[in-house]
């Protein structure tokens, strides 16, 4: 009961959610990427965001010659770009999925690192065994003592 009766009782509705607006992921991944890169005004990146799946879609495109630098040794930058992205992503209720492409100046347009293949060997070729004996070739071991 309140004492004054022209202030009305605030009412809550459970159904009414504060819905949090979606990352600008343009801007954090030029954020992120950015620093990497010889020529920043190479980096191309496209956002695809679908409110119904709750998914993202990121995809950058930088000059090749940076490919060593964004990804980093093993792989380190580009973990940690991913990391920052997700739980940009999480916290607005999302899952996102960076694709990294080529440089269009290279002739690889739209081919992903992923997919990139330099120069690989082919698979080694089996050595056909002698005989019906399916057991693999054991040579005996030799021990040597030492005086």
């Amino acid at each position: 009961m309140f004492l004054n009766s022209s202030v009305q009782k605030p009412h809550h509705n459970d159904e009414t959610k504060l819905r949090t607006a979606s990352p600008d992921y343009v801007r954090l991944v030029n954020f992120l990427v950015q620093p990497f890169l010889e020529s920043p005004q190479s980096l191309s990146v496209d956002c695809e965001i679908s409110h119904i799946l709750k998914r993202v879609w990121i995809r950058i495109a930088f000059d090749s010659a940076d490919k060593g630098k964004v990804f980093g040794r093993g792989g380190r930058n580009i973990q940690a770009i991913r990391t920052v992205i997700a739980a940009a992503a999480e916290t607005a209720g999302q899952s996102v999925y960076l694709d990294i492409y080529g440089s269009n100046a290279q002739g690889r347009e739209g081919m992903s690192f992923d997919e990139d293949s330099e120069e690989r060997l082919p698979a080694p070729k089996s050595r056909p065994r002698e005989g019906n004996d399916s057991r693999p070739i054991v040579k005996p071991r030799v021990r040597s003592s030492f005086n």
